[in-house]
């Protein structure tokens, strides 16, 4: 999804956002950093299978998913880190590490850690390694409808 149908899916939607340009980066520290938002507001895109079923895990920058975690709070069998393999065709026009957290325009289940919530606004990758979007966590949540669980752990 290019930044361009994301901003019309929050525009159609009636979400006031921010789009804020940074220097290339890769991984949400640095962009954090890159970005001057501290990193418990940067929201990270994990991609997991859970049960064999790719889903979102999405937490702060500052958090790591803490797998066995994630699949007690889920109830699954099995809880692993997706293959870039996997997963890269689902997100047409998006930089592979660039996913916006909105799997609901994907097809699929969002879990998201309350540590997001503690805060009025996040910010996430637009699709891709230069560009964020800063918005209300309130608006993210009522759009992309995310499971809350606790499954991050300080990194």
């Amino acid at each position: 999804m290019p930044v361009a149908k994301l901003k019309e899916y929050l525009d159609r939607h009636g979400v006031d956002y921010e789009l804020i340009n940074h220097r290339r980066a890769y991984t949400a520290q640095e962009i954090a950093e890159r970005s001057h938002i501290p990193g418990h507001e940067i929201a990270k895109t994990v991609i997991v299978k859970i049960d064999g079923v790719i889903a979102m895990a999405v937490l702060p920058a500052s958090e790591v998913v803490e797998f066995d975690l994630l699949e007690e709070m889920t109830g699954a069998m099995c809880v692993e880190l997706a293959e870039e393999w996997e997963f890269e065709r689902l997100f047409s026009g998006c930089e592979v590490g660039a996913m916006p957290p909105f799997g609901n325009l994907f097809g699929m289940k969002v879990y998201v850690d309350p540590e997001l919530a503690l805060d009025e606004t996040i910010a996430f990758n637009a699709g891709n390694h230069t560009e964020l979007i800063k918005l209300k966590y309130a608006d993210f949540e009522r759009l992309a409808q995310p499971i809350m669980l606790e499954f991050g752990v300080m990194a």
